[in-house]
C-alpha cells in the first residue's frame, strides 16, 4: 500500500522515538549524543521534520546508518548488457560522476 508523505513522516518519527526509548535514552541525551539541538530532536520525533543532515546525525546516534545507505539503492539492471557495464565500471574504480558521464541516460533531467 502506498503511503502519503505525512504518513511516512509520522511513521519515521514514531520509529525514531521507539528506537531511542529502546536504547533507554531521554530525548535530551539522544539530542546531545547526535549533535542535534534538543528542539530539533523533539520535532524529529513528533513530526518527523528535520534537515537531512539532522536525520543522518540521528541515524548515526541510533546506530541506523546502514538503513540510510540502503534508501536509494541503484535500480536493478534492465538487461544483461546493463549489468555487465555496471560491473566493468565498478571494477574500474570510476567515480559516480564519471559513471553518470559514461551513461547519460541516468543523468538528472533525462527522460528515463
Amino acid at each position: 500500500m502506498l503511503k502519503t508523505a505525512p504518513e511516512l513522516l509520522q511513521e519515521l518519527a514514531d520509529r525514531i522515538r521507539v528506537r531511542r526509548v529502546a536504547l533507554g535514552w531521554p530525548q535530551q541525551e539522544a539530542a546531545q549524543r547526535s549533535g542535534v539541538a534538543y528542539r530539533t530532536w523533539r520535532r524529529l520525533e513528533t513530526q518527523g521534520k528535520a534537515s537531512i543532515e539532522d536525520l543522518i546525525k540521528a541515524a548515526l546516534a541510533l546506530r541506523c546508518e546502514e538503513a540510510l545507505i540502503a534508501l536509494f539503492a541503484e535500480p536493478a539492471a534492465a538487461s544483461l548488457d546493463d549489468l555487465l557495464k555496471r560491473q566493468v565500471l565498478a571494477h574500474s574504480g570510476m567515480t559516480v560522476r564519471a559513471r553518470a558521464k559514461a551513461n547519460p541516460r541516468r543523468c538528472k533531467g533525462s527522460t528515463r
